[in-house]
């Protein structure tokens, strides 16, 4: 992903999931999403399997995280021990859960002012 790319320019919380998309900041986006605290970018993936080092640039090039989510779909899949030696790295912690799950916990997190990111799968 490119930081140049049409994103939205800040973090937002996320104010509805469902229907292959998101809303957030009085806006939708159909697809997945990587939230930082920088902005939000569409996210090129649509399962698990679809993520790789590469998925992750910005987090690893941006604005310190200490929190990093990733929303899995409806059900729960653990990440990939290479993807998430990447975090152990930069000393990120890293949580899969599901994308509902990752939603909220995002949004409490925001709401705190903490540093987080996450990476949301979308969901039908």
């Amino acid at each position: 992903m490119d930081p140049e790319s049409r994103h939205l320019p800040h973090a937002a919380p996320i104010e509805a999931y469902g229907k292959g998309g998101f809303r957030f900041a009085g806006m939708s986006h159909r697809g997945s999403l990587l939230c930082l605290p920088a902005g939000i970018w569409p996210a090129p993936v649509r399962t698990l399997q679809d993520i790789t080092a590469e998925t992750f640039a910005l987090v690893f090039a941006g604005a310190p995280i200490d929190h990093f989510l990733i929303g899995t779909g409806r059900e729960v899949v653990p990440l990939r021990r290479e993807l998430a030696a990447l975090f152990a790295q930069h000393d990120i912690a890293v949580e899969a859960m599901t994308t509902g799950s990752a939603i909220m916990t995002y949004n409490i997190l925001l709401e705190e002012r903490r540093r987080v990111g996450a990476l949301l799968i979308a969901v039908d």
